[in-house]
């Protein structure tokens, strides 16, 4: 994987122009090297990311617009715009825009890992269970649908 390369990623553009579809969810790849990764998601009412954890990745989520609301390591908690999240590594973690309202957050973790190459693997992907294997060779596990609650 390459060093940063400088520069500015536009509002609203993926960083060499790719928008990732997971789940319904438009993802916007910001920036990519071997130490972090970032996206901006848009997360409709009701969209979520159900709960996982990064073994190997530090994760933050920087609210932009609207809320999302957060289950990290058993706590639930409510994030706004102009809030940083921070998620460690190891710590079971998933948002969920439970308003009324569209949100979008620019998320970004470290080392960047296997993160990009999985979210190119999801895209347009709709089988629950293949979703599943793939995030897991990609070393993001999810935790069983009651974690959720």
């Amino acid at each position: 994987m390459a060093d940063l390369e400088g520069g500015i990623t536009r509002n609203g553009v993926a960083y060499h122009g790719r928008m990732l579809n997971i789940l319904g969810q438009r993802y916007f790849p910001k920036s990519s090297c071997e130490t972090s990764f970032s996206f901006e998601t848009n997360s409709e009412p009701g969209q979520f990311v159900p709960v996982h954890v990064h073994p190997h990745q530090d994760e933050f989520i920087l609210v932009q617009e609207g809320e999302l609301h957060l289950k990290l390591d058993g706590v639930w908690s409510v994030a706004k715009a102009g809030d940083l999240v921070r998620m460690p590594k190891g710590v079971p973690h998933g948002y969920f825009n439970k308003s009324d309202k569209p949100a979008r957050a620019l998320f970004w973790v470290s080392p960047a890992g296997k993160l990009e190459a999985l979210f190119e693997t999801l895209h347009d992907m709709t089988d629950i269970p293949a979703i599943i294997a793939a995030s897991a060779a990609h070393d993001v596990d999810f935790l069983p649908p009651e974690a959720n609650d």
